[in-house]
């Protein structure tokens, strides 16, 4: 498939990156005008906002998260502080709600609509499953957004967890029929992540059974290869294929989404200093990512992408025990 401009949806202001997290928690300990009053901390945050526009994000990822894991309330009141953050400082940039909460995504939605000046863009929102599209979508009629699919559901379908090609694409399907035709989402409004899983622990586990690397590619393909989903965007979350890894994890992640173009990917969620999709990868980093592409389950694959994981692992380790 031809290779098209990547979507960068920035991913910095995330609280599970721990100076992000820092900053965030020593913010709200400002109290309530910490997000108005100058201060070092919240400069440091609007710095997150203004560099990602300089290194080319079309969106701007929030994910307040891990400060609702105790008071679920403080999760959506803080989406509504980054939200205004990103509004004032994001040069129309539109904003990527990010949150398994529900409450949060919504709140979000509300504070990017409230007092809307000219020609804000539609938010994108990650995200939602096959199971709870009812949830968010109908918001559809008060506000115009954009939104990821994350394609897993509420049940283990193998060994391993992870669902079969066939079974990623009717996810897909179904989220698509509900946003088009219950809701009036365009193709073009709606996203879909298949996942990504760690190169470093995609070893085979089941005989036979396809590697989850490959079945990420292949249900990117199916779903931009579907005539009657044209137009829809595929995207994943970059930075988990290198979890675990000794080394060279941006030459990794550089050479996953390289790969993943190639199966028709059009959308990332990355760290957009690192200029993803623009360098080139390194070709023996991209020899490695296609041997998990191409674990079919078959012996010879599989054992072509554990020697190749093996000798990474090896090289990098002693480097590092060296360092």
């Amino acid at each position: 498939m031809e290779k098209t401009k990547l979507i960068q949806i920035g991913e910095s202001l995330h609280a599970s990156i721990a100076p992000t997290g820092a900053a965030m928690r020593e913010l709200s300990a400002k109290g309530e005008r910490a997000y108005e009053e100058p201060s070092d901390t919240l400069n440091y945050i609007i710095s997150l906002i203004t560099s990602q526009i300089q290194n080319g994000a079309d969106y701007m990822a929030v994910n307040v998260d891990r400060f609702g894991e105790d008071i679920p309330r403080m999760a959506a009141d803080l989406m509504r502080e980054y939200v205004n953050l990103v509004k004032k400082h994001s040069q129309k940039v539109p904003v990527c709600l990010d949150s398994s909460d529900d409450n949060a995504l919504k709140a979000g939605l509300e504070e990017w609509y409230k007092e809307p000046s000219a020609g804000l863009a539609a938010p994108l929102i990650n995200s939602v499953k096959p199971y709870t599209v009812d949830n968010i979508l109908p918001l559809r009629k008060e506000y115009p957004f954009k939104v990821i699919g994350l394609l897993v559901d509420d049940k283990k379908t193998d060994a391993g967890g992870v669902h079969s090609v066939d079974q990623l694409y009717a996810m897909a399907l179904k989220i698509f029929t509900a946003a088009a035709v219950q809701y009036g989402f365009k193709p073009e409004d709606l996203f879909f992540d298949t996942t990504v899983f760690p190169l470093a622990i995609d070893m085979p586990m089941t005989p036979h059974l396809p590697g989850y690397t490959y079945r990420t590619f292949e249900a990117v393909r199916r779903i931009m290869n579907d005539p009657n989903m044209k137009g829809v965007h595929t995207v994943l979350g970059i930075s988990n294929c290198a979890k675990d890894l000794p080394g060279r994890k941006v030459g990794i992640c550089r050479a996953y989404l390289a790969v993943a173009q190639r199966y028709g990917l059009d959308a990332a969620i990355v760290d957009v200093k690192h200029q993803y999709g623009q360098k080139p990868a390194a070709a023996e980093l991209l020899q490695l990512v296609e041997a998990f592409a191409r674990q079919d389950g078959s012996e010879a694959a599989n054992q072509q992408a554990v020697k190749l994981m093996t000798e990474f692992c090896r090289t990098h380790r002693k480097l590092k025990t060296r360092a």
